[in-house]
This record gives structure tokens, C-alpha cells and sequence, in this order.
């Protein structure tokens, strides 16, 4: 059976900035929901064409407003009068602090953060011009409520200024679990750069599950994670389910992430033993991993490397009975 993970509610909500050109990201906010439902179902028909009908199941909703668990907010403006949202195809800033696809706590907490940063008084990034210090503000929402804060910054002279205001910005924040900022010196379309250097704590607690046995994912700051946290959760229960009907001895999850495929298929619902390994090329991503797995009790393994070069070595002796394939794409961080 196959299963296809959409965001849908019974009725779009009205957005302004849509209405006024402002911002057209939301390609579809305009279609019927049962319209855009039926699209996207019979898309994945015509890519799977030797799946037959009665095997679909319903698409998994993630709602159409407050679902997502993620904002990577471009910053423009001028020092003291930022805009937090997005950069019109001239690169000038365009306001989107009452986005409605943001989870509530993300939403309130963007004219805080929009405070914060005119107080800096240190210059957006003007990507015409290329010159400028401040170029993104990341904020992730984890189910209990906590935050984690990212600003994106060109120059040492940009993170100075934010370590200076630490703890003015932990007192506006209080929920906030990790702060960091990330330098990007160079003048190129991507959202963060290679370095990192945290200001407060190391990784948000992502608690997904209910009842006894919740599994806790740790994202740390350049992580990857579904931004639907729902559907996230959705996609690990039905990947547990169908691998505990095919029962597998040994499961490799490749792209493993933080470790949310491999943490949820390991523990078999028959009890026996199930050897799983989880491979990542992201060292940090790994550390998290193993320590959702000790955390949790689950004998899970695994390993930092490149999935496609582990796997294409590996001996046919040692090749498992199961694969889940989860890769980046373009686009998703």
C-alpha cells in the first residue's frame, strides 16, 4: 500500500499577501482543497502506475495554516526598520510577519524577534548591493513549545554583536532551547553557510508519539527535519507499520537523518530481535541519533558516511532484507 503525505483543512484561510502580490509561495492557495487532493493523488497514480487503486491510502492531512515548524526568514529593510519574510525578485525585503502557515508559537514570536534585531541597528544584507551584515533569521518550534533561533550573519562583526545581546535576547525568549548563529560570508542563494557557532544549548527535543513509549528525535542547528511535524510523525508510524508486516531481520535506513526511520522501524510490534542500521553523512545528525537511540532503549546502529558509497560496497553477505530510502533534495533545508 502506498501513502502520500499532503497538507489540506476544510477551507484555505485568506491570506493579504497573497491577495496583494506581496508574496505568491502558496501556488495553490487559491484551488479547492478537494481539488488539490485529487492532483497530487493521482500524480503519485501516474508515477506508480503499477500500484494498483485499492492499494492507495488516504492522504495524510497537515493542515493548510499552522503547520509548519520552520520559518527561514529573509531580512531586509534598513538598520532599525527590518522586514522579516521574504526578498522580492529586486532583492528588496517584503514583510510576511503574520505568514498564517507558521505554528502559533513561531507566529507570535516574529515581531519579538523583528524587536530584537532593529535594536541590533546592524544593517540587512542587500543582496543588489552586496553589502550588509544580517541575512536570515531561522526559528523551529519543537510539540512541547520550545524554540530554537538561528541568525545568519555575514561577518565576525555580526556575531560579535549578537553574542553582546545574549542575554538580552534569552530574556525575550525564554522558551528558546537553542540560540546560534551561522556565518555565511560569501554572496550566494543558499540559507546558512558551513560554520556554526552555538550561544545556547545544542539541540531541540522533538517528542513524537504519544502514550508510553514516545520517541525523542534531537535536531541540532544545520539538521534536517520534515517541517510538518505531523506529517512527520505520520510517515514514521506508517513506515513502522508496513515494515512490521513484512518483518524484516535486518533494516537499513539510508539518509538516516536524525535517525527518525530507523528509531521508529526498529522496534518490532512481534517483539523479535530486528537489526537496524541508520547510515548519514552528517556527523552531528549521527550524534543525535545515537542518542535518541540510548535515550529510548533501542538497539539501533549507526554510521557517518555517504549512503550511496556504503551501500554500492557492500558485499552481497551483508546487504539487509529490507532498504529505506529517504535522500535530500535541492530545496529542503
Amino acid at each position: 500500500m502506498m501513502v502520500s503525505a499532503v497538507n489540506t483543512s476544510p477551507a484555505p484561510p485568506h491570506c493579504r499577501y497573497f491577495a496583494a502580490g506581496l508574496c505568491r509561495s502558496c501556488t495553490f492557495i487559491e484551488t479547492p482543497i478537494d481539488a488539490q487532493l485529487q492532483a497530487k493523488q493521482q500524480r503519485c497514480a501516474e508515477l506508480l502506475p503499477g500500484v494498483a487503486a485499492a492499494a492507495w491510502l488516504p492522504p495524510v492531512a497537515g493542515g493548510v495554516a499552522g503547520f509548519r515548524n520552520r520559518a527561514k526568514l529573509a531580512v531586509g529593510g534598513v538598520a532599525g526598520a527590518v522586514t522579516l519574510g521574504i526578498l522580492d525578485r529586486g532583492g528588496e525585503g517584503v514583510d510576511l510577519t503574520d505568514c498564517l502557515i507558521h505554528e502559533p508559537e513561531i507566529h507570535r514570536v516574529i515581531p519579538l524577534l523583528a524587536s530584537f534585531v532593529n535594536d541590533l541597528r546592524i544593517a540587512p544584507y542587500s543582496v543588489p548591493k552586496r553589502a550588509g551584515e544580517l541575512k536570515y533569521v531561522h526559528v523551529t518550534v519543537s510539540p512541547a513549545g520550545e524554540l530554537m533561533v538561528r541568525f545568519v550573519v555575514r561577518s565576525e562583526e555580526g556575531l560579535a554583536a549578537i553574542r553582546r545581546r545574549v542575554d538580552d535576547l534569552r530574556e525575550l525568549l525564554p522558551q528558546a532551547a537553542v540560540l546560534s548563529v551561522n556565518l555565511l560570508p560569501e554572496h550566494k542563494a543558499v540559507l546558512e553557510g558551513e560554520r556554526e557557532e552555538p550561544l545556547v544549548g545544542e539541540a531541540l527535543a522533538m517528542e513524537l508519539g504519544e502514550g508510553l513509549e514516545p520517541i525523542t528525535l534531537y535536531l541540532r542547528p544545520q539538521s534536517f527535519f520534515q517541517t510538518n511535524t505531523a506529517v512527520a510523525l505520520a510517515l514514521y508510524e506508517q513506515a513502522a507499520a508496513w515494515v512490521d508486516r513484512a518483518n524484516p531481520a535486518s533494516l537499513w535506513d539510508l539518509y538516516c537523518g536524525v535517525g527518525g526511520f530507523a528509531l521508529f522501524t526498529a522496534r518490532s510490534a512481534s517483539g523479535t530481535a530486528r537489526d537496524v542500521l541508520g547510515v548519514e553523512l552528517s556527523e552531528q545528525a549521527i550524534f543525535s541519533a545515537e542518542r535518541s537511540a540510548n535515550e529510548a532503549g533501542i538497539p539501533a546502529r549507526f554510521l557517518a558516511g555517504d549512503a550511496t558509497e556504503f551501500a554500492l560496497a557492500a558485499a552481497p553477505a551483508e546487504l539487509p532484507e529490507l532498504v529505506v530510502v529517504n535522500p535530500p533534495r535541492r530545496g529542503d533545508r
